[in-house]
């Protein structure tokens, strides 16, 4: 029995980063930088368990979503080549990538010798490939090796995976949502590894006394009876979970006003980003943020709300500065540009 995801209490930077990427996938993942204990791994477990399931192509190693009549596979597998193969449901999960993971498991191995005496690819699949349609949990991302990290993101980026072994090559989709967690204190990733995660947040324990007292209540009652505290909740987890995906369907007809679009870059401009990465993530997490509000078009509370999780990682930091120091800065920023 999951904790449900509205019985989580405060910590609601990280259930926002959260439900947009859900909303929009292409938004680009969550990086939750914090110490331990602050509902990390719970919330996200149990958002992927509060989610309507979605449709595959039945048999698919893939789960793969049923492709539009007329358009080609949408992967290699022989299920999906089939355009008379049935459907199944399949639940959003989440897989773990734990940090001694070797290259071979994340992309997956091609069984040379197979192929040379026989003639067929036999790939034997690895994490990414399991993660498709998923989301792809890495705890403590700041200490992977970084050639685990490059072929992480490059997969992320793309939605695809290909591995190539003596010329022979295999491809499946990687669609995924990317969350890494990690605590500063133990180091930091790389800023062009940062600046691949679309949106990033912090977390923190609760520091208000009523605040870790209902906690403390919650995660009894949950211990006590789990069935009956997740029955308690069932009301608020239905209309979350209808309210997204309304706003999936919503989201394709929610549109960025020019001016909106003005400040948006006016304000990545007077930061000095490297790239263009921000600004689109702050259209899309914009336009996601507002499918969830209900709203037709992206405004300039959207992008207020939202420019905190897409630019705190991508500030240029001076030696030894911490992360989110130029926070000052940025709400000048964007006081100046938003008013």
């Amino acid at each position: 029995m999951m904790f449900p995801f509205t019985a989580i209490v405060g910590q609601e930077a990280l259930k926002t980063g959260l439900i947009v990427n859900v909303i929009d996938p292409g938004v680009g993942g969550l990086l939750v930088m914090g110490e331990k204990g602050t509902a990390k791994s719970t919330a996200i477990r149990s958002l992927a368990d509060l989610l309507p399931a979605m449709t595959a192509v039945a048999g698919c190693p893939y789960r793969c979503a049923p492709r539009p009549q007329g358009d080609g596979p949408h992967c290699d597998c022989p299920a999906c080549a089939d355009p008379a193969g049935a459907t199944v449901p399949v639940r959003m999960r989440v897989v773990e990538l734990p940090l001694g993971i070797t290259e071979d498991r994340l992309i997956g191995t091609i069984d040379i010798e197979e192929a040379l005496q026989s003639g067929r690819k036999r790939f034997e699949r690895g994490l990414l490939a399991e993660a498709n349609r998923n989301f792809l949990y890495v705890d403590e991302v700041n200490l992977l090796e970084d050639h685990i990290v490059d072929l992480l993101l490059d997969s992320a980026a793309m939605g695809r995976n290909t591995v190539e072994r003596e010329g022979i090559s295999v491809s499946h989709p990687a669609r995924f949502i990317l969350v890494g967690s990690m605590n500063p204190e133990e180091g930091e990733l790389r800023p062009q590894f940062l600046d691949r995660f679309g949106l990033a947040v912090r977390v923190a324990g609760l520091s208000d006394k009523e605040g870790r007292l209902q906690i403390l209540r919650r995660r009894m009652a949950f211990d006590a009876d789990p069935a009956g505290f997740a029955k308690g909740w069932e009301r608020e987890q239905q209309a979350l979970a209808d309210r997204i995906a309304t706003a999936r369907d919503r989201l394709p007809g929610v549109t960025v006003p020019e001016d909106i679009l003005d400040r948006i870059v006016a304000i990545t401009a007077s930061l000095a980003l490297d790239g263009h990465r921000a600004d689109i993530v702050m259209v899309r997490a914009a336009r996601a943020l507002a499918a969830f509000r209900g709203m037709a078009e992206a405004g300039v509370e959207e992008v207020r709300d939202i420019a905190g999780f897409a630019l705190m990682h991508r500030q240029r930091r001076q030696p030894f500065e911490e992360m989110g120091a130029g926070a000052g800065r940025l709400d000048q920023i964007l006081a100046d540009t938003l008013t």
